[in-house]
């Protein structure tokens, strides 16, 4: 029984930009589910699930503290672990202040660059998508500071609520730089494209939340888009990528 579960366990589903903890408690609770109740899915016919970035719009963890809530998410990916399912987290712009709780308590892989991965004979570049835009030295200079360790150990000596209070500060101003979409969607294609030159069948990002499907030379550039307002994903399933839309469930 056990390796016919294993057996039809043969897609990989990608998805991104989930920002939780972005609105308010209501609208965060009813996001949370929409991805539990997509992860369900997943928990299906799943071999391994990539989260491509910004599953939070804030994250930072601790020696004894990570932020609060998110328990209903937690125990269904422990569940996913549980049943067999590999899950690697890719950290993005909005969550990548991670140490060794999503590995040491949710049995997750993370990646804090972009990946590179064979899935049945075929090549997938994974990349959340930032930093791609060119001439963008603002953000290329702010990535390097906050990815620094001692500015991430400075930033630890400071009270959760005060660092959380920080945090909302900056992602609020981040957001400044959605205007900037359409010339990153243009350098992210163009991107995609070089990889799939090089020989890549598939290129899989997020970041800048407006999803796509588009055929480049012998691959495909797939932009997973977000879990806002899109509620879209992608699937392989060995043979070839799709871009599909979650519809939740009426409650």
């Amino acid at each position: 029984m056990a390796s016919s579960r294993r057996a039809s366990r043969r897609k990989t589903y990608f998805f991104s930009d989930a920002h939780l903890g972005l609105g308010s408690r209501e609208e965060e609770r009813e996001k949370e589910q929409r991805v539990v109740d997509f992860l369900s899915l997943v928990l299906q016919d799943a071999e391994q699930l990539f989260i491509v970035g910004d599953l939070f719009d804030f994250w930072f963890e601790y020696k004894s503290v990570v932020p609060k809530g998110y328990f209903r998410l937690f125990s269904k990916i422990a569940e996913l672990r549980d049943a067999g399912v590999r899950v690697s987290f890719l950290a993005g712009n909005h969550d990548f202040w991670l140490k060794g709780y999503f590995r040491d308590e949710l049995g997750m892989q993370v990646f804090l660059e972009p990946i590179e991965r064979v899935i049945r004979g075929k090549r997938f570049l994974i990349h959340h998508g930032d930093g791609l835009l060119k001439n963008d030295t603002g953000y290329k200079i702010l990535k390097s500071i906050l990815r620094n360790r001692v500015n991430m150990f400075l930033f630890s000596l400071v009270h959760p609520d005060i660092a959380g209070a920080i945090a909302r500060w900056s992602s609020r101003k981040s957001r400044q730089h959605t205007s900037k979409r359409p010339l990153e969607e243009g350098d992210m294609i163009h991107h995609a494209g070089q990889k799939i030159g090089e020989g890549f069948d598939y290129v899989v990002m997020g970041h800048n939340h407006l999803p796509q499907f588009r055929k480049i030379g012998n691959g495909v550039y797939v932009n997973l888009g977000d879990w806002i307002s899109e509620n879209t994903y992608a699937v392989f399933d060995g043979k070839k990528l799709e871009l599909k839309k979650w519809s939740p469930r009426p409650r």
